[in-house]
């Protein structure tokens, strides 16, 4: 079986924009100025908001070695209930009035579409934060992962097909 991987890139549209926009700030705040102040204004002016769209397009979703890895969640495939690939309506209703403060979202404003998976138990979705903090997301009773995808089908379809099958009996599979 193939792994499936996606990575939650930022549009283009995001980067054009933003650099036609703060190329404009930087060239306000240079004028009438020496060329020092030139130099820094583009640098933070610039600069500063593509790495931040570099940062923010560093998720990664995959399914791979029975796990779901969705940035630092990390599910086994064992304990996935319910998966549902969800339209443009759904996300926005589980992102908004419908959303559970205890559920993990990895979602993004580019990202019209989203897959849903059920957490079967009490199972602490969350790795400890960097610096070895804890996450209070993290603790047991995360209901549920909500995934934006610009392949929710097959998001979906990777999971339902990967996850262990039940067997009678086997108290290991959710």
């Amino acid at each position: 079986m193939r792994n499936y991987r996606e990575h939650l890139r930022v549009p283009a549209s995001y980067w054009v924009l933003g650099f036609i926009t703060m190329a404009t700030f930087a060239s306000l705040v240079w004028a009438g100025f020496s060329l020092l102040t030139g130099v820094v204004s583009y640098v933070v002016l610039v600069g500063l908001p593509g790495v931040a769209l570099l940062i923010a397009g560093e998720k990664t979703i995959s399914v791979a070695d029975g796990e779901l890895r969705a940035g630092r969640a990390v599910l086994p495939l064992g304990r996935a209930g319910q998966v549902q690939a969800l339209d443009e309506k759904q996300t926005a209703q589980l992102r908004g009035p419908l959303a559970d403060p205890a559920a993990y979202l990895l979602v993004r404003p580019y990202l019209r579409r989203a897959v849903y998976v059920e957490v079967a138990g009490d199972y602490p979705v969350l790795k400890p934060g960097r610096r070895g903090r804890s996450d209070s997301a993290g603790q047991p009773g995360c209901p549920y992962l909500l995934i934006g995808s610009r392949h929710p089908e097959e998001l979906a379809a990777a999971i339902d097909t990967r996850r262990p099958q039940p067997r009678a009996g086997d108290p290991s599979v959710a």
